[in-house]
């Protein structure tokens, strides 16, 4: 016997259920099923604050990628086949390569097991070796092309690719930001990385106000740490009603459009870009940090009010 099913009992049933499911994402997505005062927030601006999905624990985040830096097996990777076998080169290891390549050698550095996780640490680093059990070493990672600039893609995208957004724009794009006058994402970094560069910190397929924002702290200048921060032309006057009258068109157009998420990203970069004019200054500007503050640094790290 034929029943009829509404829409909401047709996606409850379809799929064993995984139509709900759908449609719960995509509710949330639109934040439908949140609060009010979410709600409003973000749907006026993509970087609002978003609800997590349960209770976080980290307050903050830091990640630091050394492009570069000492080998594994010389920090936190202890490999005692490289001993038995200095020397020798096995058929395990005598593969064609990028670069011609010669016998096994052994790391110079001495390992030794710290703290009650027995974290083996080498010499080269005996002061963090007294923190072994806050920290956590994975060594599984790998990569499958072993040349340098997939490598760093990898270790920012989790692609060996050019196409896939970098981690900081996932976050920024999943938990929003609680300062909408200067980016959530920004990649500190002295001039631009290999051949890399931007795909780095690249937004890819997601909005583009999700792109990170390159610092590059080598200049002295606060208000140079990021390309085309000032206009040197117009005046904070002139440019607030050229962005108000600019904001106005899109508005009316994206009225018209509002499938067309593109334009409403472009608005609030425009904003954001009018409004770091000012912030961002002020947030690179260490000459506003007390001495104690400064001191912190290090001698001969403060050049001109930057770092």
């Amino acid at each position: 016997m034929l029943t009829h099913l509404s829409r909401r009992e047709l996606l409850q049933t379809l799929g064993t259920g995984l139509g709900a499911l759908g449609l719960a994402n995509v509710f949330g997505q639109r934040s439908v099923l949140a609060a009010p005062e979410q709600a409003a927030a973000s749907s006026l601006n993509p970087l609002a604050p978003k609800a997590p999905l349960f209770k976080p624990r980290a307050k903050r985040l830091i990640h630091l990628f050394m492009c570069g830096g000492p080998s594994h097996v010389d920090t936190f990777d202890y490999k005692p086949a490289l001993t038995k076998y200095a020397g020798q080169r096995p058929d395990a290891v005598n593969l064609s390569t990028e670069r011609r390549t010669f016998n096994l050698f052994p790391s110079p550095f001495k390992f030794n097991k710290y703290g009650q996780s027995g974290l083996e640490v080498s010499d080269a680093f005996k002061k963090i070796a007294e923190c072994a059990d806050d920290l956590c070493v994975i060594r599984s990672m790998h990569t499958d092309i072993p040349n340098h600039d997939p490598g760093i893609l990898m270790m920012c995208s989790g692609s060996n690719l050019t196409n896939r957004p970098a981690f900081g724009s996932w976050l920024l794009y999943g938990l929003g930001s609680e300062n909408l006058n200067l980016p959530g994402f920004i990649a500190l970094c002295p001039g631009r990385p290999g051949f890399v560069g931007p795909a780095l910190w690249n937004n890819s397929f997601l909005p583009g106000i999700y792109q990170g924002c390159h610092v590059n702290h080598l200049n002295n200048k606060p208000d140079q740490v990021m390309d085309y921060l000032k206009n040197l032309q117009l005046t904070s006057t002139a440019q607030r009603e050229e962005v108000d009258l600019m904001k106005a068109l899109n508005e009316q157009h994206l009225a018209k459009n509002p499938h067309e998420t593109a334009l409403e990203s472009r608005i609030q970069s425009m904003e954001m870009a009018f409004r770091m004019q000012m912030e961002a200054q002020e947030a690179f500007d260490l000459r506003q940090e007390t001495q104690a503050t400064r001191a912190m640094y290090g001698e001969g790290h403060f050049n001109d009010g930057c770092i």
